[in-house]
């Protein structure tokens, strides 16, 4: 059993607010075939996306067998979306590199299922909708109502117990449509079935329900249902938690990339290119950096000088006897001072001759 309580979603951009559904409220059986119908911008999608946990609600309670989904992590939703819902779309939404039963089995692996089993179901459910002999087709190798059954069986593949169905037949005609709708119709025998079309035409003739909205409101439903009964509370199996292996997680990327061989190498020859760049970058910095300091060291060792130091012994200030040691200490400051001198001119006289007069003529 799904509920809806007074649901609002808006959408804001800038100064301008949507209301996308303005208080729905609506209940629906375990077994049948829903249509909504409406104008553009009603509000079917956004009622299909909250309904399957794609989208979030702003207020109002969304309630699954009787469990308010208003404390839901975002684990829980997704918990919802791989075990009870399955989804199909107008536009497919196949992995174009992937083949048809990798596409089905794809479903599975988020449920943690053994490669073999994943296999003998996906084939199972290719086989319910038609399609066993294509199982080693790619999506663009197949017809588009082929397709459309594809992403049927893979949204069967959990085995749901909804099955939301936005414009399966939009892009088809009308014999592939007829053809889908009948399978849709097969399915909606022991589980719920909601369907956004546009077509009243075909609601009429496979729905046994059909809920017509305007302006983010219902204003019309066939067949409503009215719960007069209290149901008990069924709890999400915790067990079943969505989950990749992370061998599938490298296959699917390898197969990815080898379906892409040329745009692989591209990225790999430009992501090398940086790399080295920024190697060479850092390695030019580093030996210009040990080159300045080569030179810095070699330039200082051709001068060196040594500094000496005094001291002056401050009771000379005291008295007389301190007077003539203080004396003394400047004499010898003042051998030292010459001793200096004499060193630095000699250096000077070794490195330019020339300059010897005029350096001691400064002095």
């Amino acid at each position: 059993m799904l509920k809806l309580e007074n649901i609002k979603k808006s959408y804001s951009t800038k100064d301008y607010v949507q209301d996308a559904l303005d208080g729905v409220s609506i209940t629906f059986r375990k077994n049948e075939f829903v249509s909504i119908l409406g104008e553009s911008g009603s509000g079917k999608t956004t009622m299909l996306n909250i309904i399957g946990g794609l989208d979030k609600y702003d207020s109002g309670d969304l309630l699954i067998e009787g469990v308010s989904t208003k404390k839901y992590k975002s684990s829980n939703w997704d918990t919802y979306r791989n075990n009870r819902v399955g989804f199909v779309f107008q536009s497919y939404n196949l992995i174009p590199h992937q083949t048809i039963l990798a596409n089905v089995e794809l479903a599975l692996t988020l449920s943690g299922i053994p490669a073999k089993e994943r296999k003998e179901r996906a084939v199972k459910a290719l086989e319910d909708v038609g399609l066993i002999d294509h199982i080693h087709k790619l999506p663009n190798q197949i017809s588009g109502g082929q397709m459309q059954r594809v992403a049927i069986a893979r949204a069967l593949i959990n085995d749901p117990e909804i099955v939301l169905a936005d414009e399966p037949t939009g892009s088809l005609d009308s014999e592939t449509s007829n053809q889908v709708l009948d399978l849709l119709q097969k399915v909606a025998k022991d589980r719920l079935v909601i369907m956004v079309t546009h077509n009243p035409k075909l609601a009429h003739k496979y729905s046994n329900r059909i809920v017509e909205l305007k302006d983010g409101k219902i204003v019309g439903d066939t067949n409503p249902y009215e719960i007069h009964t209290e149901e008990k509370p069924m709890l999400i199996n915790p067990s079943k938690k969505s989950r990749m292996s992370f061998l599938t997680a490298i296959s699917l990327s390898v197969s990815n990339l080898l379906t892409k061989k040329g745009r692989t190498l591209i990225t790999a020859l430009a992501g090398s290119i940086g790399i080295i760049g920024i190697a060479a970058i850092l390695a030019l910095a580093s030996g210009i950096s040990l080159y300045i300091a080569g030179i810095e060291q070699d330039t200082m060792s051709a001068y060196p000088l040594s500094v000496d130091s005094s001291g002056i012994d401050i009771t000379s200030f005291l008295g007389g006897e301190g007077r003539a040691s203080m004396i003394g200490d400047m004499g010898e400051v003042k051998g030292n001072e010459i001793g200096v001198i004499n060193t630095v001119t000699a250096l000077f006289a070794k490195q330019n001759k020339n300059d010897l007069k005029s350096f001691k003529a400064y002095i």
